[in-house]
């Protein structure tokens, strides 16, 4: 096994040739003496503990038996000695309620009881100021990054028993062939897993034959049995909890706003030759104002750029005349994460021809929203959504074919111009429940509690010779978030303006 002091507590990065960290014993003991006694209030249990809780319970009943561990992730190195923000894999945030204030290398583990399932929390606690990590780490120190939790106060805050990071160097030599890890959340430590496993596995194979393990020696490279972990927690996310769905209106209310601010500011931003920058910023100050950053790169695509589908470089201007195509949402400090889009006229007014694209669009995500209800299957919502696209295409005579015979299975010309799909599961990753299976996302039946988006468009590219050229450079797409009720669904973004008329009095609002 490789060193703990570098998969459990790594050894801060050396910055020892620009040091000028002191380190005399003078200092060091000047420094560690004189400070005033602090008193760590432990806190209540925040909201979504009892909701983690149930969720860690209802994995449980999934793997009697087996030990499961979920790390947090670590650190992401951005250059030499600075990282990306941090943020906890989603299945740790699933089942332990830390969001934003999660602390990087922690891990969870549930260790197989007689009854189920006892769960333990291990993060890296703060050191005393009598250790050095006070002063001279700087990616954990106080003096550098500000003070870190005590175990009594995580504890007490997520409802969790929660112990140092040191102890789970014990839970690395409990590992048997059985015990399963998330693989993508913790490299290092998913290998230090692995290496544990392979040991069992061949100590085990000294005195029986141990080819009946999940894990061995010679087989399994690809980690089937961690597979169907990540499959698992993926699918526990598919209907939300009451916890779940509050937050995610919190969330499209804080995008809402966001969306005030563009357009309050196109004044601004349409006269600066990187205006699509500006909108991007705007949007990204209020996800940092109102939440914890956004919960994806900000699509700010202004004329024809709208037509490329994940155009973040947002590097150009929002000129008058065009529409600029806002895609985006807030995460909130819970890591639950809006996703909006609304295509907007910069002037305030679409043309005739913008404002055709645009009601077909809108005619498209309303008759997506119309069949929403339990008991259909996932994939009907986009093929409602692409019998209005197929219809409007044709009429406007960009088809070689026929509406119907462009939505037959073997035909799609239509979706030559939406060549995504219509929706999406949404929560604590903008696609959640990425890993769940095709027969429960989209050969899935709707269940009430879940949330997902409805985002049609229509994308004429610049140089696509078989659409009309009044069409060419015109893309619009409309995007909603949808929570399935008991007979129904409700549109959570629906106070966001969508028709052509509102948008148009919107944008006037806002700019006059």
């Amino acid at each position: 096994m490789a060193s703990t002091d570098t998969v459990i507590t790594p050894v801060p990065r050396s910055n020892e040739n620009r040091s000028t960290t002191p380190n005399s014993d003078v200092f060091k003991s000047y420094i560690s003496s004189q400070w005033a006694d602090r008193t760590d209030a432990v806190p209540t249990a925040r909201e979504q503990a009892p909701f983690a809780a149930a969720r860690r319970a209802r994995l449980s009943a999934l793997y009697p038996g087996q030990r499961l561990v979920i790390p947090a992730g670590r650190l992401k190195q951005r250059s030499n000695d600075t990282d990306y923000a941090f943020r906890a894999h989603s299945a740790f945030a699933h089942l332990t309620g830390w969001g934003a204030d999660a602390e990087p290398g922690a891990v969870l583990v549930l260790e197989p009881t007689a009854a189920g399932h006892e769960a333990t929390l291990y993060f890296r606690e703060a050191a005393g100021r009598d250790s050095d990590e006070f002063y001279a780490n700087a990616e954990i120190g106080e003096f550098w990054i500000g003070p870190r939790p005590s175990i009594e106060q995580v504890s007490a805050d997520l409802g969790l028993a929660v112990r140092g990071i040191a102890e789970l160097e014990s839970v690395l030599r409990s590992v048997d062939s059985e015990t399963l890890v998330v693989r993508g959340a913790d490299p290092e430590f998913t290998e230090e897993v692995d290496e544990a496993r392979l040991r069992f596995a061949a100590d085990k194979v000294l005195s029986m034959n141990a080819s009946d393990s999940p894990f061995s020696l010679e087989v399994n490279a690809e980690h089937d049995p961690d597979k169907q972990l990540a499959r698992d927690l993926s699918e526990l996310r598919l209907v939300k909890d009451s916890y779940e769905i509050e937050q995610m209106r919190l969330a499209v209310a804080a995008t809402g706003r966001g969306f005030d601010d563009v357009i309050s500011d196109l004044p601004r931003s349409s006269t600066h030759q990187r205006g699509e920058r500006l909108v991007e910023g705007v949007f990204n100050t209020r996800a940092r104002v109102d939440g914890n950053a956004v919960g994806y790169d900000t699509i700010a695509a202004s004329g024809p750029h709208a037509c490329i589908l994940h155009w973040t470089r947002n590097d150009g201007p929002v000129v008058p005349g065009d529409m600029i195509l806002l895609d985006a949402g807030v995460e909130l400090d819970s890591y639950y994460t809006a996703d909006i889009t609304r295509t907007l006229p910069v002037n305030g007014s679409f043309s005739e021809v913008q404002r055709r694209v645009y009601d077909a669009v809108l005619e498209a995500a309303d008759a997506a929203f119309a069949v929403v209800r339990p008991g259909i299957v996932f994939r009907e919502v986009h093929a409602a959504a692409m019998a209005v696209i197929a219809r409007r295409t044709a009429e406007w005579g960009m088809l070689p074919v026929t509406a119907e015979e462009a939505l037959q299975p073997e035909n799609g010309h239509h979706r030559r111009y939406m060549v995504h799909g219509t929706s999406h599961h949404l929560g604590l990753d903008v696609h959640d429940c990425a890993q769940a299976r095709r027969e429960m996302y989209m050969d899935g039946v709707i269940e009430a509690g879940m949330v997902f988006t409805i985002e049609p468009g229509l994308y004429f590219q610049s140089d696509d010779l078989t659409v009309p050229a009044e069409y060419r450079g015109i893309g619009v797409r409309i995007e909603d978030d949808i929570v399935v009720t008991a007979d129904g669904a409700e549109n959570l973004s629906a106070a966001i303006p969508r028709t052509a008329a509102d948008v148009e009095t919107w944008i006037a609002t806002l700019t006059s």
